[in-house]
């Protein structure tokens, strides 16, 4: 038999308490640069040797808190504390990503318990396929390509630790007793943003906090025009553009050479400095694409995302070109059926409604009453089949009708529950396109002058509206609404 290979890792550090939120982080950012350093000089050694000499194995980094009180903080704070005493733990990655994010939800919790934070190395590996991820240049072969197996000499990804337990609210103690910090572990974040750069084109580095998803290529072509008119604005405060293949331009008047083929769900981002700015993904059409977009950009944890795209209007008073505010939603995408049973209330929040509505107004130029003659407010059904209308219609129109449906489409409330889901403020304005209950299908040459107007004044709301939302206190957005009895304590 096989010699078993012996095991080697990075020097070993001390866990070590800090008071300072930015000291924090930065050992977090050392801790994982030398683990990452470590597999990626080991990895390259073997493949360049062609053979296992030992098995090596480096682990995230990782932040704990010992809270030995019950005294409360500040009660109107839906995070940056823990509800009861105890030991709390998260593992981190990538903390160069998320370096604001940990520097303010490390000093929330030292603020408002009056403890360090304990920052050193986890008991978890870190995969070497998540290890090499930022180096393009460099590719983990699949099983069987070399004359040994990879999983003999590195950690490989693994499910166990990879999954939506904690934001489910099906996650137990951690292996020692302690209690959640983050919501999601260091693998489960690594792995979205792998599948992030697949699916978008773009690196999560270019991600904003304030994210709009779309149905229709037309919106993709407005956000460029809209961009460009405000990197011309040096008063927007936005600094640069980046469309798919990560390319970006800080000129309005640079060229983006298109890509050869476009990614499954292309992201394009008008960025300011610190963040702040506005991410567009066109995931095209389905609940599936939704929730897909959603699980993965959730790990950023962005402030709000919402839906602007097309719907069918199921009002015969409704117009093509009207818009709808869903306040409601009918679930019937089936998507999230095993993470957030149907019967999970969904409610409108109220910050992203009058967001919303108050850029309508704004872009419109339309106010109080008279909003009504373009917008609507009522529930959105969400369905997974494309094709409902060739199906005998007794049934469907009957529970539009009794759920008060205004407008059906596919995506709305699986980017909604997810939302709900996993934390983040969420909203819909949509479009009505199409009437397929009145005769009024989707087909060519059937958009009027209206309705082309007032597609290209939505996209506009979209963003006024997101810039409402930033303007905002964080913790008015990201309120207590969203959070469950047992919260972990970063946002």
């Amino acid at each position: 038999m096989n010699e078993p290979l012996t095991t080697l890792s990075p020097d070993a550090r001390d866990p070590e308490q800090f008071t300072d939120a930015a000291a924090a982080v930065k050992r977090l950012e050392d801790l994982y640069e030398e683990a990452t350093a470590f597999l990626l000089e080991k990895f390259n050694d073997t493949l360049d040797s062609k053979r296992a000499v030992a098995r090596f194995r480096a682990f995230y980094p990782e932040v704990r808190i010992t809270v030995p009180s019950h005294i409360k903080s500040d009660n109107r704070l839906s995070f940056g504390h823990v509800a009861v005493p105890g030991v709390y733990t998260a593992t981190l990655t990538r903390p160069d990503l998320f370096r604001n994010y940990l520097t303010q939800q490390l000093g929330l919790l030292m603020r408002n318990h009056g403890v360090p934070v304990q920052i050193g190395p986890s008991n978890t590996p870190m995969p070497v396929h998540f290890a090499v991820a930022a180096h393009p240049d460099v590719t983990v072969p699949q099983e069987g390509v070399l004359d040994f197996s990879l999983r003999d000499v590195f950690d490989v990804p693994d499910l166990a630790s990879m999954n939506d337990d904690i934001v489910n609210g099906m996650a137990g103690p951690n292996p020692d007793g302690s209690g959640h910090l983050a919501p999601f572990t260091a693998q489960r974040v690594d792995y979205s943003l792998a599948r992030l750069s697949h699916y978008t084109a773009t690196h999560a580095e270019h991600f904003q906090n304030h994210v709009l998803f779309t149905n229709y290529q037309f919106y993709v072509d407005e956000f460029e025009d809209v961009a460009r008119q405000m990197l011309a604005d040096p008063k927007s405060g936005y600094s640069s553009f980046v469309a798919p293949g990560n390319q970006e331009i800080t000129d309005p008047q640079d060229q983006i050479p298109g890509l050869a083929k476009l990614p499954q769900m292309p992201a394009y981002h008008l960025k300011r400095p610190d963040g702040q700015g506005i991410t567009l993904v066109n995931i095209g059409v389905g609940p599936s694409n939704a929730k897909t977009a959603t699980d993965h950009i959730a790990v950023l944890r962005p402030h709000a995302w919402l839906m602007v795209g097309h719907c069918a209007g199921l009002r015969n008073s409704q117009s093509l070109g009207d818009f709808v505010l869903a306040h409601a939603y009918l679930r019937e995408d089936h998507v999230l059926d095993d993470d957030l049973p149907v019967w999970v209330p969904i409610p409108a929040l109220a910050e992203v409604q009058v967001a919303l509505q108050e850029a309508v107004a704004e872009v419109t130029k339309l106010e109080g009453y008279d909003l009504k003659k373009i917008m609507r407010t009522g529930t959105v059904a969400t369905i997974d089949n494309r094709n409902w209308e060739l199906r005998d219609q007794s049934g469907p129109v009957h529970r539009l009708s009794q759920s008060r449906a205004i407008a059906l489409d596919m995506e709305s409330a699986t980017i909604a529950a997810n939302g709900f889901r996993f934390r983040v403020p969420y909203g819909t304005l949509l479009c009505v396109s199409d009437k397929p209950l009145h005769g009024e299908l989707k087909l060519p040459g059937m958009a009027t002058e209206f309705y082309r107007s007032q597609v290209s004044n939505h996209l506009l709301i979209g963003i006024r509206a997101m810039e409402k939302l930033r303007e905002m206190p964080l913790e008015r957005i990201h309120s207590r609404k969203l959070r469950s009895f047992e919260e972990t304590a970063f946002l």
